[in-house]
């Protein structure tokens, strides 16, 4: 459920329903006294805030894995670059990956700075289109570590969706970092009033990955976001010599491909490895620019273009 603290026990009721703070379940909560009052269930005005902020967005998309390392914020970036090569199209990309922010690098904008963040104006441009927002901008140096609890993860996010002046926009694409804890919540719950259009899942072949973005998709279900449909990445390599292909990371169980017709879930596509995807994120520079005759390329450009666009989400 979306209304359940990351801090709660096991079997909590919600802090929406009328069993808050009241249940067996609730004794020992650090949230039982506020739960029971009944304060919790009031609507944070925020929601409504952002509603009115995010009306101008036509599209409002996540992008999610249960796991880490599977390459959603390399994703994130190709996909905004593809969506922005189109210069009649107005792209942001937020990053709400608050302890791990990556995308200030893979945009080329590592060591860019936000001075006021009580600003409307909070963005940093790649192109008259595309616009970021990361809390990397926040920071002195990309070193300086986050070390900070869910409320202030909270807050944090709660500011760049109500405070940033996001203006007209055909697309926002939303990075998150691994899992479905403070972060997610937090997305989901802000959003809820603005509508999202849904999440796009990323993994990679081998059931390792595959065991928790299953997870990820449950918590999609459990919170009613839409999910687009699953992308694999790293989906064997392609010889850039000989063009063979070679599986790196073994599909062991059906990899993406069966777990999405065991779900019910569209597969978008599947990216090959390329060693130059990581080389194009370390200098900050569109990849799908850089190698456009590339399989990998091809790849991305196939998923932007085809059910994505549509807009087609299931549940």
């Amino acid at each position: 459920m979306a209304d359940v603290p990351s801090d709660a026990p096991e079997h909590c009721p919600g802090t929406s329903s009328v069993e808050a703070g009241k249940t067996s379940a609730c004794q020992g909560c650090p949230n039982q006294r506020i739960c029971a009052s009944g304060a919790a269930r009031t609507p944070d005005p925020a929601i409504e805030e952002i509603k009115q902020k995010m009306a101008s967005v036509k599209h409002k998309i996540l992008v999610l894995s249960g796991k880490g390392g599977v390459g959603k914020s390399t994703f994130s970036a190709q996909l905004v670059y593809g969506l922005a090569s189109d210069t009649s199209t107005e792209v942001a990309l937020l990053d709400v990956d608050i302890c791990g922010p990556s995308i200030p690098k893979m945009m080329g904008l590592e060591g860019e700075q936000v001075v006021d963040y009580s600003l409307c104006s909070l963005f940093q441009y790649v192109e008259d289109n595309l616009a970021v927002m990361s809390i990397g901008f926040l920071l002195s140096s990309p070193d300086d570590a986050v070390i900070w609890r869910g409320p202030k993860k909270n807050g944090m996010i709660k500011q760049f969706l109500r405070d940033v002046d996001w203006g007209e926009l055909d697309y926002l694409i939303v990075d998150t970092p691994p899992g479905t804890s403070d972060e997610h919540l937090s997305v989901v719950q802000y959003l809820s009033g603005a509508g999202v259009d849904g999440a796009i899942i990323i993994t990679t072949p081998q059931e390792l990955s595959l065991q928790d973005v299953r997870k990820e998709i449950g918590f999609c279900r459990k919170v009613k976001l839409p999910i687009i449909g699953v992308v694999e990445n790293m989906s064997g390599f392609v010889c850039p010599k000989c063009k063979n292909t070679s599986q790196i990371f073994p599909p062991t169980t059906g990899g993406a491909e069966k777990m999405c017709s065991d779900m019910q879930l569209p597969l978008l596509g599947q990216v090959p490895l390329d060693p130059r995807i990581g080389k194009s994120c370390d200098e900050g520079r569109s990849f799908l620019s850089l190698e456009a005759e590339s399989p990998a390329a091809a790849a991305f450009s196939s998923i932007i273009q085809s059910e994505f666009m549509c807009n087609q989400t299931v549940l």
